[in-house]
């Protein structure tokens, strides 16, 4: 990091210091014809120290505005047709932007032109994407002299924490929403797919349709989250920083992340289940069927006549960190795990405790089957 953006770190800290889920990155090209004014969109809402030149907010807001640019993409939508859209972006570094996957539509060959907040036009090519995490990066052909670059957080949010969420909503250019962390750690299915997207950062930060892709920022204006979706009022999702740490440097250097992979379906210990396996506690993940990397390594469980499933491995435990349910599973994996890895995993077998070894593969593509 530079000294000057250091510099800029302390002086905001100083100043006060998106079915499930409904994607907020398809806004159709046009949605808005409102023409972007920086002065017009920069409002941080009702605050006891509101002055002449603004707020805490505008500070941040003024500060990191210039490296949240407009993405516009035209590509074949993943549905074999054509299909456009409109979703936000930031610089990150090199000249390369961060987005979401499905702004870009999964498509390494999409169509893309983005636009800087200065109202300056300039051509795009998708370097990497991720269906896993939803995220992609975005090669541009030019950059504003006066655009800076944005860092991902170190430390992971707390609820509570001011947030601020900039980007193009329905269009409108260089808007800016104030929220706060409204829980960490979340699980969001995109709704098409039998996965969830782990370590999400809930906000109630106004996101909608042409926010995703767009920085969900602290009052030192690093991003916490890649805004994703929203879902309803007042609950909007990003990306975590966590995440993103991990998966956007591999975009860059390979265009792609690859995920590690257990080779087990699995359902979350209920009450239900807990009783029907003799379980003490409702608690850990009970295997239902296995392939690739734990073949023969766990035990899957029986269906009974009430579509129940009955023995099994329960897994409790991966490097001896506690897994009480399937998020904190994919969250450990996403997180601290590569493919290749070799992790001990705790499970209960035939009412034993025991720890067997298994060595992590690659998650196949998205629509393949695991097994």
């Amino acid at each position: 990091m530079t000294d000057s953006r250091l510099g800029r770190r302390r002086f905001l800290s100083l100043a006060g210091a998106a079915g499930l889920a409904t994607v907020a990155g398809c806004a159709q090209p046009g949605a808005s014809t409102v023409q972007f004014n920086q002065s017009d969109t920069a409002s941080a809402g009702a605050n006891p120290e509101n002055t002449a030149d603004g707020t805490a907010y505008t500070e941040v807001y003024d500060a990191i505005n210039d490296a949240v640019t407009l993405v516009r993409v035209e590509g074949d939508g993943g549905f074999g047709g054509p299909a456009q859209g409109e979703g936000s972006g930031f610089l990150f570094q090199d000249g390369h932007l961060v987005t979401n996957d499905h702004v870009v539509f999964s498509d390494e060959d999409a169509d893309v032109e983005v636009q800087y907040p200065t109202g300056e036009w300039t051509g795009g090519e998708v370097v990497g994407t991720d269906f896993y995490s939803d995220l992609a990066v975005i090669e541009v052909d030019a950059v504003p002299e006066e655009a800076p670059t944005l860092a991902f957080a170190e430390e992971q949010p707390v609820v509570g924490q001011e947030v601020l969420a900039l980007g193009n909503p329905v269009g409108l250019e260089g808007s800016l929403s104030k929220g706060i962390v409204s829980g960490v750690n979340r699980a969001v299915s995109p709704g098409w797919h039998d996965f969830s997207y782990p370590n999400v950062v809930q906000t109630d930060a106004a996101v909608n349709p042409g926010n995703s892709g767009g920085p969900l920022v602290d009052m030192d204006g690093e991003v916490v989250g890649v805004v994703h979706a929203t879902q309803g009022e007042n609950i909007g999702f990003a990306i975590s920083a966590a995440m993103s740490r991990r998966v956007v440097p591999a975009l860059l250097e390979a265009g792609e992340f690859r995920h590690s992979f257990m080779g087990i379906s699995q359902v979350p210990v209920d009450p239900t289940i807990a009783e029907a396996n003799d379980l003490e506690e409702p608690t850990g993940i009970l295997v239902v069927d296995v392939g690739g990397p734990a073949e023969g390594v766990l035990e899957p469980s029986e269906s009974t006549g009430q579509g129940i499933p009955v023995g099994g491995d329960v897994i409790r435990a991966l490097d001896d960190e506690p897994i009480p349910d399937n998020h904190a599973m994919s969250t450990y994996l996403a997180l601290e795990t590569d493919p290749g890895d070799t992790i001990a995993i705790t499970v209960g077998r035939e009412g034993e405790e025991v720890t067997v070894d298994l060595t992590l593969g690659e998650r196949p593509d998205p629509g393949t089957d695991p097994f």
